[in-house]
Parts: C-alpha cells; sequence; structure tokens
C-alpha cells in the first residue's frame, strides 16, 4: 500500500495550479488537484483576464463603428448596441477554455478533488470532508480583490462592484466612477466608456499605472483623457453611500482639502488585490504569513514546511497569470527532479486597453537606481504600419544599459504591445544588447519595427525620426 494517495496535490485550479498538476502528471508523478469552484481556471479565467478580453474585444469593434473610426476608413455604419449578446459570448469563451481544462485533466489522468482544501498536517488536507495526503502539496490558491475601508461591494446589487461584478453588468451605466487607477480599473472603465458611459478614474497616486515607467504612466494618462475618460489624480475616497439605485462618491485631495461628490449609477472598486491563504489552515503546519500577507518560498517554491510548496498569487512578485503559470511548470518539475526555474527579472506586463500597454524588465527609474543607463523611445505615429491602421498614439522606449548595451528593459504603448513585448522578453532573456535587437532583421511593414528603430536610436542612428 503507497504511503500517500498522492505524489502531488494542488490547491487551486487557476493558471498555475492546473499548470502545476499538468506539468507533474505529464513528468509520471500520481496527481491530484483541489478546486472547490465549479469550473476550473481560477480567477483569471472565470472572472478576470479572459473575459475582460471578450469585453475589451467587442467593444473595441463598437467604439469604431460609434466614434468615426470606421466612417474616415470608408466603411460607414450605425452601430446598435445588443449587450445580451455581447455578454453571451464572453460566456461562451469561458465555457469553452474552462471545458478544455477540464479534458486536459482528464487527458494527463489528474484527479479533480471537488471542494476547498484545508491542511491538517504538512502531508494531509481535508477535502469536501474527505481527508486525503500526498508527498508534496502546492499551495496555488490565488489573489482576491482588495476590499476598501468603508465601502461594501455588493456584485448582486449593481452599483458598487468589484471586478466581478463590472463584467456582470446588465446595462450600461449613465456614470461610472472607478476606484483605483490601475490594470484593472483601466481596463474595465475602458469597456463600459467604449459602450456610451462617463468614467471618472480616482487614483490616490500623482499618475495612473503604479509600477510602471514614467513616461508610460504620463503618456497613458493623455490618451485616457484624450478618449474622454475623467481623471482625478492625487484623490483619495473618503466615502460611498448607495440610495435609490445609484451611489455619492465623496473625494478629496490625498494631500487633505475641501470635498467633492461625485454622483455614480456604477462604483466599481479596483484597488488591488490580496492573497488567498484564508481557511487553509497553514497554522496546523506551523506557516506564517510575510507583512504582506504572502507565503515565502526559496528559490526552488519550496516554504519552510519540508513537502509544501507555493506558487503565483500567494507568493511575492508581479500579481499575474503567465508568471503563476511559469512558476507551476517549474515547482512540478523541481517536485519531479528535474531544474525548474523563473527569471523573475524578465517577466512582461500588459495593460489591455486600446492603445495597449506593456512593458518588461526595469523601468527607466529602477534602471538609474543600479547605474548609467541610456535610452531611446520611438512614436508610433512614425511606424508605417501603424500609420496605415490609424493608430499614431503611444511609442517603444529601449533602456539599456550605459557600458554593456545589454536591455534591462522595454516599454511600448502601441495598439499590439502586448504582442510586441515578447519579442523583447525573448531578447532578454538571452542576454541581448540593444544593437542585437537593431541589427536583427524586421518584417515591413509591422508595429515591431518601432522596437528595431527605438534599439537603432540607442545606437545613434535611427533611420525614421
Amino acid at each position: 500500500m503507497a504511503e500517500y494517495d498522492y505524489d502531488l496535490l494542488v490547491i487551486g485550479a487557476g493558471p498555475g495550479g492546473y499548470v502545476a498538476a499538468i506539468r507533474g502528471a505529464q513528468l509520471g508523478l500520481k496527481t491530484a488537484c483541489a478546486e472547490g469552484r465549479e469550473t476550473l481556471g481560477g480567477t483569471c479565467l472565470n472572472v478576470g483576464c479572459i473575459p475582460s478580453k471578450a469585453l475589451l474585444h467587442a467593444s473595441e469593434y463598437f467604439d469604431a463603428a460609434a466614434n468615426g473610426a470606421m466612417a474616415s476608413m470608408g466603411i460607414k455604419v450605425t452601430p446598435e448596441l445588443d449587450l445580451d449578446t455581447m455578454q453571451g459570448q464572453r460566456k461562451d469563451a469561458v465555457k469553452g477554455l474552462t471545458g478544455g481544462i477540464e479534458f486536459l485533466f482528464k487527458k494527463n489522468k489528474v484527479d479533480w478533488l471537488k471542494g476547498y482544501a484545508q491542511f491538517k498536517d504538512a502531508h494531509t488536507v481535508e477535502v469536501n470532508g474527505e481527508t486525503k495526503t500526498a508527498k508534496n502539496i502546492v499551495i496555488a490558491t490565488g489573489s482576491s480583490v482588495t476590499p476598501l475601508p468603508g465601502v461594501e461591494v455588493d456584485n448582486a446589487g449593481g452599483v458598487v462592484v468589484d471586478s466581478t461584478g463590472a463584467l456582470e453588468l446588465g446595462k450600461v451605466p449613465g456614470k461610472m466612477v472607478v476606484i483605483g487607477g490601475g490594470v484593472i480599473g483601466l481596463e474595465l472603465g475602458s469597456v463600459w466608456r467604449r459602450l456610451g458611459a462617463e468614467v471618472t478614474v480616482v487614483e490616490y497616486l500623482d499618475q495612473l499605472l503604479p509600477g510602471m515607467d514614467g513616461d508610460v504612466r504620463k503618456e497613458a494618462g493623455k490618451i485616457f483623457k484624450k478618449q474622454g475618460m475623467t481623471l482625478k489624480l492625487k484623490t483619495k475616497v473618503t466615502g460611498v453611500e448607495v440610495k435609490d439605485g445609484a451611489a455619492k462618491v465623496t473625494v478629496e485631495p490625498a494631500a487633505g482639502g475641501d470635498a467633492e461628490v461625485l454622483d455614480a449609477d456604477v462604483v466599481l472598486v479596483a484597488i488591488g488585490r490580496k492573497p488567498n491563504t484564508d481557511g487553509l489552515g497553514l497554522d496546523k503546519i506551523g506557516l506564517e504569513l510575510n507583512q504582506r500577507g504572502q507565503i515565502e518560498t526559496d528559490h526552488d517554491f519550496g516554504t519552510k514546511v519540508e513537502g509544501v510548496w507555493a506558487i503565483g498569487d500567494v507568493i511575492p512578485g508581479p500579481m499575474l497569470a503567465h508568471k503563476a503559470e511559469d512558476e507551476g511548470i517549474a515547482v512540478a518539475e523541481n517536485i519531479a527532479g528535474l531544474t525548474g526555474i523563473v527569471n523573475h527579472d524578465v517577466i512582461p506586463s500588459v495593460v489591455y486597453t486600446q492603445p495597449e500597454i506593456a512593458g518588461v524588465g526595469l523601468t527607466e527609474e529602477a534602471a538609474k537606481e543600479k547605474g548609467k543607463v541610456k535610452t531611446s523611445k520611438f512614436p508610433m505615429m512614425a511606424n508605417s504600419r501603424a500609420k496605415t491602421n490609424h493608430e499614431p498614439d503611444g511609442f517603444v522606449k529601449v533602456i539599456a544599459d550605459a557600458e554593456t548595451d545589454r536591455v534591462l528593459g522595454v516599454w511600448c504603448i502601441a495598439s499590439v504591445a502586448g504582442t510586441m513585448i515578447a519579442q523583447v522578453a525573448q531578447a532578454m532573456e538571452f542576454g541581448a544588447t540593444s544593437e542585437d535587437i537593431a541589427y536583427t532583421c524586421h518584417a515591413h511593414p509591422t508595429h515591431s519595427e518601432a522596437i528595431k528603430e527605438a534599439a537603432m536610436g540607442i545606437q545613434g542612428k535611427p533611420i525614421h525620426t
């Protein structure tokens, strides 16, 4: 009789968890994955990255027809919004992808333990009243919306909502107030602005998109203002009152000052996310959290408790699905006796607004703290493909070490920035210099030529500026 029920048991079936389970099974480990949600894929696939992109994409079509962009190219249409159908295609996309993961579990012989897992000891969990044991247990429980003190989210009521509720709105709000100028707030705010809402973004800091390069943050503010968003920067929310199906949001300057009241049909709370560790029973295995509520791990993703590992949003680092996926592969390989590695210095981040905003590596501000750098920016308005597509907004910025020319970071704003950034991430993974990128032939006409031109700027010889 085997000592354990499983070689590997993963808690959570989000992007990190389900990938870890599948990879573990591929490597010959008897694997199970505990997930209490009715469908696999976690927050990202069910109520996060994937459904939001379905609405972003659909709303872009509507906006192009409504704002005259299509008419300027000789396509004259008068759009009519069918929100039920738009929401239906979002749900269809999610259903297809969650079903796909369930198929992959069956294909790879991963047992889906339906329920939420709680530790009994370092090798034992209870799932839906049943006890299961495993030689190795991976915590991949993801994150949830950070609450705003004094503001109660009620997704069912549809007035004060979080990101999940903002996806499910049954009608376009007349006025929407977004609390938080980060990725989630800007993406979902963009959806409803395109569909007709008046959107006001309230951000405590002096610029949008905390953590991104300074030039990107400034340019993003200009672009969103031009698109019709009202931005209230250096502003804090002091209260939200809901009455008769609407809300009054009280704000004041972050540094203190006179209060102002904003009327809203919908208030979106999007101030960040926090690790999901409640209810896991970590105290029963002696596993403590750091000051940010995260689980600390070593280089191999092992915790201080032997046989217990952790990945994704519950450990330090950016809360990104692709970061969790790479960690899921790495932890499974480490458990199987291989060498699983994630280069946390080269993890791209993308904001799926229009235009998209993407970056990888260091910001200019962070790079300068480490030493002398060279930078170069190339405007998208000088890129031939962006010109023909009527997409003049944005730029590509390359940051390189002043002495070695090694690329330290790249930041871009462009309609397809999220796709463009993959090239740079791969180049940086191989230690590329700006000269390497500048002398790599890029297809013409493509948006990615802007990366080549920005790199040529580092070399002091851009062609098209």
